[in-house]
């Protein structure tokens, strides 16, 4: 049987220190038919510079360099035209690749039927170093945050809450074509990709650890709920892009437990605009409570709650 193309969407922004041992992990993959395109999003450290060098060295490797940042959801896009592969990874260079993490899921992907369109895997997370932090989904499980990894027809399980790592994932290339993209308007992609794609495909879980994701200070994930952080914005709009994809009373209870959670989270970092939105969501989804109410009067106070969080967190997750 002949092997699939698999395109590997390389996404470079100031990765001067990993890129290098990033793009290696996915030159050296076990599986062989291979397109890789980097798209270095103007970085202004060296990252350019090491990227130029290692398409002299691996020519094959298409390079796309933008001539202004303008996110990770537009950088990806710009490489829509150039993907032929059968499958698609979006793949950040501060990560690596174990190697044979495309060999594993491209077998399992041939092993499912087409109503699949998504394989995603456990991953290892990583400091800046190197050095292991822990395995993503044996810590939500000991947390409590995961009674089970979810699959099939995940809609109210990405919906609900966060349980997929967006770097473990493979997608059909049908699935971008099918959803156009990502949304560019939006701050990230993976929850915005989760919700639109789980109403067209179902997802399948390989439970093995074939990325290593690093994680940092200035990771898009450790700022979410930073004040005025456009992330919480974007959250937002997909929630309300829920509001129209929704089918049933169940996904719309689903929708306002989750959209009850983001406005709680917005009141205690002092994003007190998303706090609004939030609330006038939950008003016309019927979702108001005594709790929800309390909030929007503490919103309007806008105490300094942000530091309170912070402890609960670091408590919590710790």
């Amino acid at each position: 049987m002949s092997q699939p193309l698999v395109t590997v969407v390389c996404l470079c922004y100031n990765h001067e220190s990993f890129v290098e041992e990033a793009i290696e992990s996915v030159v050296s993959q076990s599986y062989k038919n291979l397109q890789i395109i980097v798209v270095d999003d103007a970085s202004t450290d060296r990252g350019g510079v090491k990227i130029k060098r290692l398409k002299e060295k691996y020519p094959f490797v298409e390079l796309m360099l933008l001539p202004a940042n303008v996110g990770n959801c537009k950088a990806f896009n710009s490489a829509l035209n150039l993907i032929k592969g059968e499958f698609v990874i979006d793949f950040a260079t501060d990560d690596i690749m174990m190697p044979d993490k495309v060999e594993r899921q491209v077998d399992f992907f041939l092993s499912l039927d087409k109503s699949i369109g998504v394989v995603f895997t456990d991953a290892v997370y990583i400091d800046k170093q190197g050095g292991y932090l822990r395995d993503h989904y044996q810590y939500l499980l000991r947390k409590k945050l995961l009674k089970e990894v979810p699959q099939g027809d995940v809609y109210r399980d990405v919906l609900a809450h966060y349980f997929i790592a967006a770097p473990t994932m493979m997608m059909r290339s049908e699935v971008l074509t099918a959803l156009k993209g990502y949304d560019e308007n939006l701050a990230y992609e993976d929850f915005d990709f989760w919700v639109r794609s789980s109403r067209l495909y179902r997802y399948a879980f390989l439970n093995e650890k074939l990325i290593k994701i690093r994680k940092t200070k200035n990771s898009m994930s450790s700022q979410l709920y930073n004040k005025e952080d456009r992330q919480l914005h974007s959250t937002y709009l997909v929630c309300r892009k829920a509001q129209v994809l929704n089918r049933d009373v169940d996904d719309k209870l689903i929708l306002i437990k989750r959209v009850r959670y983001e406005m709680r989270q917005a009141v205690i970092t002092n994003n007190h605009a998303e706090a609004r939105l939030f609330y006038d969501l939950l008003v016309e989804l019927g979702g108001l409570n005594g709790m929800i109410l309390f909030l929007s009067w503490i919103n309007r106070l806008q105490l300094p709650l942000a530091s309170l969080r912070s402890l609960y967190q670091r408590i919590r997750f710790s």
